[in-house]
């Protein structure tokens, strides 16, 4: 007698209108169990974070679900991703976080968040991360997509984890050409997170004319293109918007460099499409989880995170292409070991 397959539901927050690396690991995902013999589907609710208090009908939502069965039969396992899709109930539980909503964390008191501005937003705070600690410990296994996530998450929630990194939605496709003479910043959204106008200060600064190509899109824009007309760049920065997949991955293999330096990253699979494209890596001191993957002189190069030190490290790059070469050349194996099937073996109870 044959057993009936697993059915597994994924648990995904969506912000309506935006998609990122989150929503590419969940689909990925998805595809992976489908490929693997499992019944599988996503269950994904929109969020929102503004007015503050809307935080806690976001985890509500999420904990008034019956996810036990669907249909009438039952669910066998659920692995939940983002803030709060964690918050969902279910005997078989997983956790595979991407990330805890970060401005009431690591952001909060900083320029990233503005919690703090609205009236109760300290006695909100408590609440949330108190309802975050509980229903995180709920489940029967916690993995996070970075050690950078899982130390957060050991330090705001006292709870211990394992460290599960996921493979790019481009895994398998990625390819290794000549180096080319273009820099290429990848920013799907042109989030100042990501630290677009630090490049162009650097490269404002560089003593080599290096051209630079940013893909990505958002508000943020218009200021961009008024920062690199202030910085006389208009020659040499291109900003690309939104490409599709198979254009990155030609900007992947003809680039000299890949630069990709958010303000402590929870993990950011340009870091490894990057490194599966044989590109050198150009990130920051305080980058995060690129950091897990990006070694300094092995397979990139890791500067002081100020606009003089990162044109420094642009013209040490682009004065010696045998240091190119001997950068790319590593790239791949640090990323060789990450794939579906060891995901997938790893989550499914």
């Amino acid at each position: 007698m044959v057993a009936q397959a697993k059915r597994i539901l994924i648990c995904a927050a969506q912000v309506p209108f935006s998609r990122g690396g989150a929503e590419g690991l969940v689909e990925g995902l998805r595809c992976a169990l489908h490929e693997a013999g499992y019944i599988v589907d996503v269950v994904a609710l929109p969020y929102t974070w503004s007015p503050h208090r809307e935080l806690l009908s976001s985890l509500l939502a999420w904990r008034m679900l019956d996810l036990t069965q669907a249909a009438g039969a039952p669910v066998d396992q659920i692995i939940c991703t983002k803030f709060p899709s964690y918050a969902a109930n279910h005997p078989r539980k997983v956790v595979w976080l991407v990330h805890q909503h970060r401005q009431i964390y690591d952001w909060y008191g900083t320029g990233m968040s503005d919690w703090g501005a609205e009236p109760g937003d300290r006695e909100l705070r408590k609440t949330v991360m108190r309802i975050d600690r509980q229903v995180l410990s709920e489940a029967q296994r916690r993995y996070t997509i970075s050690r950078n996530v899982g130390q957060r998450l050991a330090r705001f929630s006292g709870l211990s984890s394992e460290t599960l990194y996921p493979p790019s939605p481009l895994a398998g496709r990625l390819r290794q050409g000549p180096y080319g003479d273009t820099l290429l910043a990848v920013m799907p959204r042109l989030d100042p997170a990501k630290r677009p106008e630090l490049l162009i200060e650097a490269l404002a600064l560089t003593t080599l004319p290096i051209k630079c190509v940013i893909t990505g899109d958002g508000p943020n824009r218009e200021r961009l293109e008024r920062w690199i007309r202030r910085c006389g760049l208009g020659e040499r920065v291109r900003l690309a918007g939104f490409v599709s997949d198979d254009e990155l991955i030609k900007l992947y293999e003809h680039a000299r460099a890949v630069y990709y330096a958010p303000v402590d990253e929870d993990y950011g699979f340009v870091t490894i499409e990057a490194l599966g494209s044989a590109r050198p890596v150009v990130t920051l001191e305080d980058a995060g989880g690129v950091l897990e993957f990006v070694h300094d002189g092995e397979n990139g190069l890791v500067a002081p995170p100020n606009a003089s030190a990162l044109a420094a490290t642009l013209d040490r790059l682009w004065s010696s292409e045998g240091l190119t070469e001997r950068l790319g050349a590593a790239g791949p194996a640090a990323v060789s070991a990450i794939s579906w099937r060891r995901v997938i073996d790893t989550l499914v109870l």
